[in-house]
């Protein structure tokens, strides 16, 4: 409790607890002075107890010894002999000696001594009176002899006939009797010593404690110390009261008293009987530890902190302190709220926004405001926002497209309506002039209850009776509202704006943000969805089903297409540019267009992908020189080139993966197909093929790596789910149905990746649909081919066309005969919409078409043929070439008209 440095120094404090005005010291001197004061009174009171003791023994005694003499035998005898003297005196020394008294004196009837102890006075007369033992009543007198205070005791002594036959006096003094305080003086007086010894000690045990719990203070600084105390105790704004193990109150400080309007004498009362609430009474004498327990006293709100006191867990009180905690309350109240409002704009910030989508992030506004702020909200938003443009205008016509709430039956209008806002609806103002409304009593509000009176009737009897609506406006412009009901909190208060307003402007960049992205999503996807072939071609080689879905991030640089080659052939091209945006569409376009170029030059796959990846490497020179950070490389291809007539199936790849095949039996197989670097990638690598053996009816599936492989998954394992997918198919389902079923077993409804998948099944030309002629190197041949050809193309029905073919092969074969190398062969192709012409030879010169002049003999057979054909080109092969046409077979025009016409179109009026 001390502070040893506020006080003198160690010296003067030694010093001071052995002084005679030290505590110790006068402890020590009241309790000597108390064991004097006991000592002296015990001893007077031992003395005087003595003193009447010994009278009261000397009068028994006396008595005891006069009566025992005077009814002793022979006694009466004794006396009335002729010599009493003689007879008496021997026996009454001997008797005084025995029973300790000073005398026995026996009298005659007459008062004449008989027996004395000094045989002197034997025979004189007594003056004393003794009347009264004559009458038979023993007498006692008290007086003061010379020997000191005695007692005289007289007993009548009757003979047979009842006289008096004599008299016994006996006579003790007390100073015989009074041995007492003789033998309890000494036991006294050891112990008083011993009981001044104790206290001295005690006071030193005493003194001791008292040094430690008083760590040397004195009497003065006690003082000191307990004044300040006491002050201290009654100025804190903190109330105390201690209370004892009965309940009873032992102290309460001022703040106490003030706080529970306690009387002044409550020091002498329970605090059962103070009129406190029964739970701060049953808390007082609970006993228990209380830390900060807030309980009602009248109209103040007190924090309560309770410790027991006590040892040796015998709780013997306890001490409260009080705190008036009224206005931190409303002060926390206040506090609690705006802690609120910061946590629902900290879980708007978090919760709403959390996608690029504007129904989605609509859905998230509403559903954070439930139901913390408000038991409902809705979100109407302007048509235009719903597409991704920007509103051109305020307009009353909203539609509903999100709806949250603490129940799910509220009448309010449905997600997905269009409402049209009248003018006296306060919510009008809301989209005109982008101010909140708030609106405490919608029964109160004419202007509400006029949108839809029916409507809004079954409102208020569900409960819903405030409104707050808010703009969601970015930028400046209005893009819908927000409204906030409330049927289970209070009405909406001015204070409640501020929360609504940021919760808006939150939501409101969010879905401008959706807004904006959709509206550069659609661009792009409009864009891809241009790019990316809208139809396939129809061609006879191969039943195709395709699927693309871009990925929930946006459009990507998936491709596929199906290319119908010369020769009833047809290629498949499936390719992949990393990345997703306009950047990657844009790269996807150019690519399939360069695919498409490529492929008209009927070129195979190693060519291609060779001629694809130059072009994709001169890109990325010209980009970085052009200092763009966007460039293609890491584009990948697979171009495949299927043939109907002989089955075969040529692939190469460019860092793509490979096709799954699955076989007329049902069973899947991953052909190995040499891969080679990606587009960009590959330098000087020569890009590989493979050729496979395709039965009709078997599927070549084509598929792009966000397919089988994503975050969660490797490619492994999508390739294996895309083998039991296919094998678990129906072999009598579509190409179409089965990509449906690919897609549905290996993509979520949301892919992060782009995907992009072929599904081919392959037909064969039947061998009625091809005809081969193998051509003699010798002009006079040419007249026999072109027999043959008319008499084929009878027996297909053909003969409208006969004419032209029989041109086109006339010109064909002359040109190999003439310029070409052996072997000569001639196919005839007859596909469902064309007949192809095919002549082979082992040169690789080139025919190019030129007009010829007037002067020339020849030059005008590829004119021709180019006239009497839809299409022609040459294909290259590793010994030779090819110089094919097509014609259309559904033109059925006249031979004649035709030829003539065809034929004066070569030369001029001049020349004829």
């Amino acid at each position: 409790m001390g502070i040893p440095g506020s006080f003198p120094q160690a010296g003067r404090r030694l010093r001071s607890l052995f002084s005679p005005r030290s505590v110790a010291g006068q402890v020590f001197l009241l309790q000597l002075a108390l064991v004097v004061l006991l000592v002296a009174v015990a001893l007077v009171a031992l003395v005087l107890q003595d003193r009447r003791q010994a009278t009261a023994e000397a009068r028994d005694r006396s008595l005891a010894v006069a009566a025992a003499f005077a009814n002793s035998p022979g006694i009466v005898n004794a006396m009335t002999s002729p010599h009493p003297t003689a007879v008496l005196q021997p026996l009454a020394e001997r008797a005084r000696k025995v029973s300790g008294v000073d005398y026995i004196v026996m009298l005659s009837p007459y008062g004449f001594r008989w027996t004395h102890p000094d045989p002197k006075v034997i025979g004189k007369h007594v003056t004393t009176s003794y009347d009264q033992a004559l009458t038979g009543e023993p007498y006692q007198t008290t007086f003061d002899s010379s020997l000191g205070r005695a007692v005289d005791s007289t007993v009548a002594v009757f003979d047979d006939k009842g006289a008096v036959a004599g008299l016994v006096t006996v006579g003790v003094t007390v100073e015989r009797v009074s041995s007492t305080v003789n033998h309890q003086l000494p036991v006294l007086l050891g112990s008083s010593g011993i009981a001044l010894l104790l206290a001295a000690g005690g006071s030193a045990l005493v003194s001791g404690r008292l040094r430690r719990q008083t760590h040397g203070l004195g009497p003065v600084e006690m003082t000191r110390v307990y004044e300040h105390h006491d002050a201290v105790l009654h100025a804190v704004r903190e109330g105390v009261v201690i209370i004892g193990g009965n309940g009873q109150v032992l102290l309460a400080n001022d703040e106490a008293r003030r706080l529970l309007d306690l009387p002044e004498d409550v020091e002498q009362h329970r605090v059962g009987d103070l009129g406190l609430s029964p739970a701060m009474s049953s808390l007082l004498v609970s006993g228990r530890t209380a830390t900060d327990e807030v309980y009602q006293a009248g109209d103040r709100l007190l924090a309560v902190n309770l410790r027991p006191v006590g040892r040796e867990g015998r709780p013997q009180g306890s001490v409260a302190t009080l705190r008036d905690t009224t206005e931190l309350r409303a002060l926390a109240g206040r506090a609690d709220l705006a802690r609120g409002r910061l946590q629902l704009l900290y879980e708007a910030s978090v919760r709403i926004g959390t996608t690029l989508d504007v129904f989605r992030t609509a859905q998230e506004l509403a559903e954070v405001a439930v139901p913390r702020f408000a038991d409902f909200v809705t979100v109407e938003l302007l048509e235009p926002v719903l597409s991704g443009e920007e509103p051109n205008g305020a307009s009353n016509e909203m539609r509903r497209i999100a709806a949250a709430g603490i129940r799910d039956d509220q009448p309010l209008y449905p997600v997905g309506r269009l409402i049209r806002f009248v003018a006296d609806n306060p919510v009008a103002s809301t989209v005109a002039g982008g101010r909140p409304v708030l609106v405490p009593d919608l029964a109160a509000s004419d202007g509400w209850r006029s949108q839809d009176p029916e409507r809004t009737r079954r409102v208020l009897d569900y409960g819903i009776h405030s409104l707050l609506s808010v703009p969601l406006q970015a930028r400046g412009v209005v893009l819908g509202l927000a409204e906030f009901w409330r049927s289970e909190h209070g009405p909406f208060e001015q204070d409640d704006l501020t929360s609504a307003e940021e919760l808006a402007a939150r939501a409101a960049v969010c879905i401008d943000n959706a807004r904006r992205y959709t509206r550069e999503h659609t661009t792009a996807v409009t864009l891809q969805r241009s790019l990316l072939p809208g139809k396939l071609p129809e061609q006879s080689a191969l039943e195709v089903g395709h699927r693309y879905l871009p990925a929930q991030a946006g459009v990507g640089g998936d491709w596929f297409d199906v290319i119908p080659l010369p020769g009833a052939r047809a290629a498949l091209v499936v390719g992949d540019v990393v990345g997703h945006g306009l950047h990657a569409a844009a790269t996807m376009g150019r690519l399939r267009t360069a695919v498409h170029t490529f492929s008209a030059l009927d070129l195979p796959p190693t060519e291609i992908l060779g001629l694809l990846d130059d072009l994709v490497t001169r890109v990325d020179q010209d980009a970085g020189a052009e200092g763009e950070s966007e460039a293609i490389t890491g584009a990948t291809c697979l171009y495949a080139i299927y043939d109907p007539v002989s089955g075969s199936c040529v692939l190469a790849s460019a860092g793509h993966p490979g096709p799954a095949l699955v076989s007329t039996d049902g069973s899947v197989s991953f052909p190995e197909i040499p891969v080679s670097p990606p587009l960009g990638v590959g330098g000087a690598m020569p890009v590989e093929s493979a050729e496979l053996q395709l039965p009709e009816g078997s599927r070549l599936v084509l598929y792009t790596d966000g397919l089988v492989e994503d975050r969660t998954r490797d490619i492994d394992t999508g390739l294996g789910l895309l083998r039991d997918t296919l094998e678990a198919a129906d072999p009598g389902d579509s190409p179409e149905d089965t990509c449906q079923a690919v897609i549905d077993a290996l993509l979520p409804a949301r892919p992060v990746d782009d995907a992009a998948l072929l599904v081919a099944l392959t037909r064969r030309l039947e061998r009625e649909q091809v005809e081969d002629w193998e051509v003699p190197d010798d002009p006079a041949a040419v007249p026999g081919i072109r027999a043959e050809v008319t008499r084929k193309l009878d027996h297909w029905g053909l003969g409208g066309i006969s004419f032209a073919t029989e041109l086109i092969v006339s010109e064909l074969v002359t040109n190999a005969i003439r310029y070409g190398a052996a072997p000569i062969r001639l196919r005839l192709l007859r596909d469902r919409k064309s007949l192809v012409c095919e002549v082979t030879d082992g040169s690789s010169t080139s025919p190019h078409l030129r007009r010829a002049t007037l002067t020339d003999e020849g030059g005008r057979g590829l004119f021709l043929v180019s006239q009497f054909s839809r299409r022609w080109g040459t294909r290259y092969m590793d010994r030779g070439k090819i110089i094919w046409t097509e014609q259309a077979i559904d033109e059925r025009e006249d031979d004649s008209a035709t030829s003539q016409e065809t034929l004066l179109d070569l030369w001029s009026d001049t020349e004829l």
